[in-house]
């Protein structure tokens, strides 16, 4: 088998249905697999998985293991030559995989390969690249220095930019492939790992087996970051907690750590506080890309709003669509009419057009998607 999927679900059911009919799609012409690890949901995402993809493997966990831990549950079963950890709020075009694949085969040093992720208003996200995080680099990264000049822009591997592919130190946990027998060679995650250093600890752990991780940027995937990350004080905690461990497993303990971060706290939390005043505001114009007319009726009326819609011609639709700017305005991209890869295109080439995006995935009766990288997601459920 070439490829084993491995998706760790907790609470997320509307993400993970289109996460796995995404990777369904990506896989199609490969030998491939998907194991879905449920930490102890309490919706209804198995009972989704035994219905909707009975195929599937699924593992009911009776706790909530946590990331590492459920990953190594799937893992032990996987049989393929290569291992994909992937999140639930995540989705991948039909080629992602047949991509990265191609790519991982050229690396005879392959450690872990990671891809390019965006947010569901299709902008970049820079953590798909990282470096490892010293004190200092951590501490440039809780005060946003990175933003000031590349001097500063180690965390987010700055040497590359978002459309260079190249090597890499750290890769996130919400896409990673590797070989199988390279995960078990260094034991998996870590799983007496705080929340965010696992994903860290296993690229570094790689590296020091001689093996080099990469940034493949020839695939864009979705990653809804803020369904499963709320960017709080507890957030701030958690980094803290996080980089303290990874310290300690691989360095001497740092009192300029300790200092940093509790100055980098202070100032995040104040920020943070300002940020929270603004509130989400609601379009007011919907247009919606699709050949049916029934769901643009079933949307208007749920709504009680106005939809527009387009045929899914791309190349009309993209000139009509770039024409003009947009205030308060969401494109709803009908998944039984468009790809996903043409969907996440799509979205990238509107990124900074005012738009914002929720999807319809094929033959579900919801809406999805998320503002920001902060916003932890909706769902809007329609009836046909």
């Amino acid at each position: 088998m070439q490829l084993s999927v491995v998706i760790l679900n907790y609470n997320v059911r509307f993400f993970l249905e289109q996460c796995v009919l995404s990777v369904q799609n990506a896989i199609r012409d490969l030998e491939a697999e998907i194991i879905v690890v449920d930490n102890h949901s309490s919706d209804d995402s198995c009972e989704m998985i035994k219905q909707r993809f009975p195929q599937i493997k699924l593992i009911e966990n009776q706790t909530n293991a946590g990331f590492p831990k459920g990953n190594n549950i799937g893992v032990a079963q996987a049989k393929g030559k290569y291992l994909c950890i992937l999140n639930p709020d995540t989705v991948v075009a039909e080629d992602t995989f047949t991509k990265i694949l191609a790519f991982a085969l050229s690396k005879p040093d392959l450690g872990i390969v990671g891809c390019k992720l965006i947010d569901g208003t299709g902008h970049f996200l820079p953590e798909s690249k990282r470096g490892i995080p010293t004190p200092w680099v951590a501490f440039t990264k809780v005060l946003g220095l990175y933003k000031l000049s590349n001097a500063f822009g180690k965390y987010y591997a700055s040497h590359l930019g978002e459309n260079q592919t190249g090597k890499v130190e750290i890769l996130v946990g919400a896409f990673m492939l590797m070989k199988t027998a390279t995960y078990r060679e260094v034991g998996g995650f870590d799983e007496d790992c705080f929340m965010y250093s696992d994903d860290i600890d296993l690229s570094y752990m790689i590296l020091k087996t001689g093996k080099s991780n990469y940034y493949f940027h020839e695939t864009s995937v979705i990653h809804y970051k803020g369904e499963s990350t709320v960017r709080d004080g507890l957030y701030m905690k958690r980094f803290r907690e996080a980089m303290d461990f990874f310290y300690k497993k691989h360095f001497r303990k740092s009192l300029f750590f300790d200092v940093s971060m509790k100055i980098g706290a202070t100032l995040f939390s104040i920020i943070k506080q300002k940020q929270a005043v603004k509130n989400t505001v609601k379009p007011n114009d919907y247009l919606l890309l699709s050949d049916d007319e029934n769901l643009r009726r079933n949307v208007e009326n749920l709504l009680g709003k106005k939809v527009t819609r387009y045929d899914t011609d791309l190349k009309n639709t993209i000139n009509s669509l770039t024409s003009r700017s947009y205030s308060n305005t969401e494109l709803i991209l009908d998944n039984s009419g468009s790809r996903f890869k043409a969907i996440i295109a799509l979205m990238e080439q509107l990124k900074n057009s005012g738009l914002t995006f929720k999807i319809r995935p094929q033959n579900c009766e919801f809406l999805i998607g998320s503002n920001n990288s902060n916003d932890r997601g909706e769902v809007i459920r329609i009836s046909e």
